[in-house]
């Protein structure tokens, strides 16, 4: 029986793989491909369209911010025991490769949620909260929230997991890139926090 899961699964991960190199051309190395459907698409979907909420989507994501990331995963400065223990053997090459495949998706359309909340989120987006010192979001990430090679693209992204970064952000949990985003996300209210997330979630 235990044969019959391994073979079953060394199938499936293979199939994936086929999947992923011929959806992305001669582009994508198989062994990119390979680590994709391996680890990759477990949480995050083949195409980068996570469907759990508390995954990022990575469709789109800059290329530098996505290496990045692996590579504070690897090395030790974004603490996940997750994502630690599926980067801690990744070459630089094999990080460029997957970082290349994802921002190269197109990141499907998004409708916001509560209209309500998205209207307070807007506000705090575009413009900031000036009585309590929180900065427009868009300062940073863009008008669009298409973010920058070194700053996250925001845009259609999980609202949840927006809420969880932030969170995460606020108590210093978040081990890297902390700096800035602890000074912001401290002075965001819970609602004000939710708010910002729907609203982001619905950009495209």
């Amino acid at each position: 029986m235990k044969a019959f899961v391994k073979s079953s699964l060394v199938v499936g991960i293979s199939m994936i793989s086929l999947h992923v190199a011929a959806a992305s051309g001669a582009s994508v190395s198989p062994r990119v491909a390979e680590i994709v459907a391996s680890r990759c698409a477990l949480c995050h979907g083949p195409e980068g369209e996570s469907a759990s909420a508390v995954y990022p989507r990575l469709a789109a994501q800059h290329p530098d911010y996505i290496a990045k990331q692996l590579k504070d995963f690897r090395d030790g400065r974004r603490k996940s025991d997750t994502m630690t223990d599926m980067a801690k053997d990744l070459k630089d090459e094999e990080i460029i490769g997957l970082a290349a495949y994802f921002a190269s998706k197109k990141a499907a359309s998004r409708q916001p949620g509560d209209a309500d909340f998205a209207g307070v989120g807007k506000f705090i987006f575009q413009r900031g909260n000036p009585y309590s010192g929180v900065p427009a979001c868009t300062s940073c990430h863009g008008v669009n929230g298409h973010g920058t090679q070194q700053l996250p693209r925001l845009a259609g992204q999980h609202p949840a997991y927006l809420e969880i970064q932030l969170k995460e952000f606020t108590k210093r949990e978040r081990t890297n890139d902390n700096a800035v985003m602890h000074t912001v996300a401290a002075k965001l209210t819970e609602l004000e926090t939710r708010a910002v997330a729907i609203f982001i979630g619905g950009l495209q």
